[in-house]
């Protein structure tokens, strides 16, 4: 696997490292909360096209590395 995508004309590597927190840091992302905000985040991404690299819930953070087309 390369490390760069093609399209028609280009080459690229859109890769983006989100980290989210709720509000004050509460520790709500456990249990079936944390389980729907992990599935919820995989649907959403192959909606727009992207590819999840890489994606933990902690009670209290998320970290995800995600890589995008160009267009998005």
């Amino acid at each position: 696997m390369s490390r760069y995508e093609s399209a028609s004309h280009v080459f690229y590597r859109c890769q983006y490292h989100i980290v989210w927190t709720p509000k004050y840091r509460y520790k709500i992302l456990k249990g079936q909360v944390g389980k729907e905000l992990y599935r919820s985040i995989y649907v959403f991404c192959s909606m727009k096209k992207c590819v999840v690299v890489e994606l933990n819930v902690q009670i209290d953070h998320v970290h995800l590395v995600v890589r995008t087309p160009p267009s998005l």
